[in-house]
């Protein structure tokens, strides 16, 4: 098995981080990002939450971060700042390949979606590749 795997394997079990904060409880919108062609989350991926104005549709920007160790990025919106409209998420995928010594087809992802009900919960996952990626709506 190479280093980089069994890396990936240990940041992923450790119990460090298994440390689930009052902002990752709080959120009613989550992503988790996995490189499906390792079979490992894809940690330090820099990503951006985005809201579309409804009057002007121009983005602005909400939060901006990087994923953990297992691809998550908790806290990514609060409850208050989660009202009804466009939402985008930009992943920068191509730094993320770069990081790990190949390139990517995608140099970045956007994952644009309305929330109708800001009361639920919403995950919109990404499962990415180095020529493909998908997502879907989960819970």
């Amino acid at each position: 098995m190479s280093t980089f795997r069994l890396q990936q394997l240990k940041g992923h079990i450790s119990p460090e981080n298994k440390i689930t904060t009052m902002a990752s409880l709080e959120s009613p919108l989550t992503t988790h990002v996995l490189n499906v062609a390792m079979g490992v989350p894809a940690s330090n991926v820099t990503l951006r939450l985005y809201r579309q104005d409804p009057s002007s549709k121009t983005w602005q920007l909400l939060n901006t971060g990087i994923t953990n160790a297992d691809g998550r990025y908790p806290g990514l919106i609060t409850k208050e700042l989660f009202t009804a409209g466009v939402y985008k998420l930009h992943f920068e995928t191509a730094q993320y390949w770069a990081s790990l010594g190949d390139t990517s087809f995608y140099p970045y992802v956007e994952i644009v979606f309305t929330i109708n009900d800001p009361g639920q919960k919403y995950h919109v996952p990404l499962l990415l590749s180095r020529f493909s990626y998908s997502t879907y709506r989960g819970s």
